[in-house]
């Protein structure tokens, strides 16, 4: 009986160690930081993949319907007006497109929205609204997208706390934005550059695959050739750190970049109908022959003194302070970034956008900067977003919309011209510093208008372009072109800077002002606070 006791006492504890009873103690662990054994915080931003999706998707589109301002000419030279050309195929007289004749710029970009309006045009429902905001809602999609990947990137690099702080810093960027929802290459080049980030061998990165990364950075490239000076180190980065350095180059890097020009070329030749490399012909004018310098050029310590500080807005000092915390981390995304800026600061011609794709590197080293704050970190928060949040509103509702609001002015122009009349067809010339307004693509019809035309310098000698010829000597240019009143245009667009040179002009030949739009409240040079609107009694 003895040993039967001890046996039973025996089973009776290890069938308490082994919990077989009815009631279950909680098993209690010892709190980790891994992520595998941490409770999920209450959080907008810690949710799962559908609600980070609904949310980006939601942002975006609303992002992009209170960005009603114009940036650069490219954001539509370059895409929709190519686009509309593409597809309705006017106008019918020589309207030249921006850098075509060099065959500098590709296809490529402009055929996404050119299948658009195929689309729009088949069942029957192009109209000019759609014409505009499809597009640009397409950009916002596909942005959103990118934020997606970019957040669920942070999540398998950091902790749930960085990860978040980082899209947060992310998301607010005055500067992407102002830019992101944009028809512009760059802004598809920054937004394919984040989809390719989230694919890159960073330390630490789950999501790694080189056929992917690879092939969205060839993509970039196709688009804007300029991709490759942001992506140059990283991919150096990669090479040193692969194990078998020539599978990489025969199975990915050879491959991939050879179907990538085989394909744009071909896109290229088609539309240009003739032989055109895009690729080379786009560093031979831009490096070789400097023709970008035409178009202004700056010093070469522009975006260290001015260009990046404007980029990056208020999140300069988060980054600096991100850069001392993170910089062994994420050396390469560093390096990468001063790179970009080191190569764009020795070309003459510097731009806001160019250096623009590397945004979404900064912002790792912001994210990091502001979770080391700790408790300071919600106030410093709330400061960064209030901060981003004014120069996103004025630049996106307020500064530079003229330009578009302009050709809504002129849209009604359009059921004149259909409408037989004893009044002449409209006809409108646009005394603007060349490519100021969109053209085609924001009034959809074949109503004849023309702008003061300034192509690249090829290398003619004593080269004056149209536009400077007409700033020169206003009244000498009237003359010249229109030497009978019968020629002259029905409607002249100018800025309010150039009404009084002209003025003598304008009484002798009957015009009257019709409209005053606002443009800007920082007017510069040739470009002013107002556009007039004059038509021709």
């Amino acid at each position: 009986f003895t040993g039967s006791r001890y046996d039973c006492g025996s089973m009776e504890n290890l069938r308490s160690r082994l919990k077989f009873g009815s009631k279950v103690e909680d098993v209690k662990l010892r709190r980790r930081k891994s992520q595998l054994y941490s409770r999920q915080e209450a959080s907008p931003l810690n949710i799962g993949v559908l609600s980070v999706t609904v949310f980006c998707v939601v942002f975006r589109l609303i992002n992009c319907l209170l960005v009603q301002t114009s940036f650069v000419p490219d954001e539509y030279w370059q895409s929709l007006e190519v686009s509309h050309r593409m597809v309705y195929k006017y106008p019918f007289w020589e309207t030249p497109l921006t850098e075509g004749t060099a065959g500098i710029r590709g296809f490529s970009y402009p055929l996404l929205f050119a299948f658009l309006y195929k689309i729009l045009q088949f069942i029957s429902y192009d109209s000019v609204q759609l014409l505009i905001w499809l597009p640009r809602s397409l950009q916002s999609l596909l942005a959103s997208f990118a934020d997606v990947k970019f957040f669920f990137l942070l999540q398998t690099l950091e902790n749930q706390d960085v990860a978040r702080w980082t899209f947060f810093c992310h998301m607010c960027s005055w500067f992407t934005w102002f830019c992101c929802t944009r028809t512009l290459t760059n802004s598809m080049e920054a937004t394919i550059t984040t989809l390719a980030l989230s694919y890159f061998p960073l330390p630490g990165s789950k999501t790694h695959s080189s056929k992917k990364y690879l092939a969205l950075v060839a993509l970039a490239v196709i688009i804007r050739p300029t991709a490759v000076i942001v992506w140059f180190p990283l991919l150096l980065y990669h090479f040193w750190q692969e194990d078998n350095k020539l599978r990489l180059i025969t199975h990915n890097y050879i491959p991939i970049g050879t179907l990538a020009l085989v394909t744009s070329t071909t896109i290229d030749c088609f539309f240009y109908e003739k032989w055109t490399p895009v690729q080379f012909n786009f560093l031979k004018f831009n490096i070789l022959h400097s023709v970008a310098d035409f178009y202004g050029s700056h010093p070469w310590h522009w975006y260290l003194t001015q260009g990046f500080a404007v980029v990056i807005g208020p999140h300069l000092p988060l980054f600096l302070h991100g850069c001392m915390l993170a910089f062994k981390r994420y050396k390469i995304l560093l390096a990468a970034v001063v790179w970009t800026i080191a190569v764009y600061s020795l070309l003459p011609h510097k731009e806001f956008r160019f250096i623009y794709p590397v945004l979404p590197f900064c912002m790792v080293f912001c994210g990091i900067s502001l979770a080391h704050l700790k408790s300071w970190r919600r106030p410093a928060a709330a400061v960064l977003l209030s901060a981003n949040l004014i120069p996103a509103l004025y630049t996106g509702l307020i500064h530079q919309r003229g330009t578009l609001d302009v050709m809504s002015h002129l849209q009604p122009l359009c059921d004149v011209g259909n409408v037989s009349t004893t009044r002449p067809q409209p006809d409108v010339l646009f005394l603007m510093p060349c490519h100021s307004t969109p053209f085609y693509s924001h009034i959809h019809c074949p109503v004849k208008m023309r702008f003061l035309e300034c192509p690249p310098d090829l290398g003619e000698e004593a080269y004056v372009d149209e536009a400077e010829r007409f700033y020169e000597e206003p009244l000498l240019w009237f003359r010249t072109s229109f030497p009978y009143e019968s020629s002259l245009p029905t409607h002249l667009i100018m800025f309010d800077v150039l009404e009084k040179e002209i003025s003598a002009f304008l009484e002798g030949n009957n015009f009257v002002r019709a409209a005053k739009i606002f443009h800007t409240h920082f007017p510069e040079g040739r470009v002013g606070g107002s556009i007039f609107i004059y038509e021709r009694h």
